[in-house]
């Protein structure tokens, strides 16, 4: 199947949620290349950022499921890279 590289942001209002988003993301482990929490007190929200690599149904399984959490709202975007398919790094 076919990889793509994607983005994932999410807004964390609800701190009762945070439990079952890191479960959710645990459980996807294997597509996330990286992660970034950054927490707004002021606001009393949490902005996580997901940088993934996978297929799209993998990628819309972690979101899927991201997005049906109550006080959490997610987007994300994807892109299709050649370069993890073939293996070149695209630098020459």
């Amino acid at each position: 199947m076919e990889k793509r590289i994607g983005a994932a942001i999410i807004l964390v209002k609800d701190r009762a949620a945070i439990n079952y988003l890191n479960k959710i993301v645990s459980e996807h482990a294997e597509i996330v290349i990286g992660r970034q929490g950054i927490p707004l007190q002021q606001k009393e929200i949490n902005v996580i950022t997901l940088v993934l690599e996978g297929s799209t149904d993998e990628i819309g399984s972690l979101t899927g499921k991201l997005g049906r959490l109550e006080g959490v709202q997610i987007k994300s975007a994807l892109i299709k890279n050649d370069t993890v398919e073939s293996g070149n790094s695209g630098i020459s």
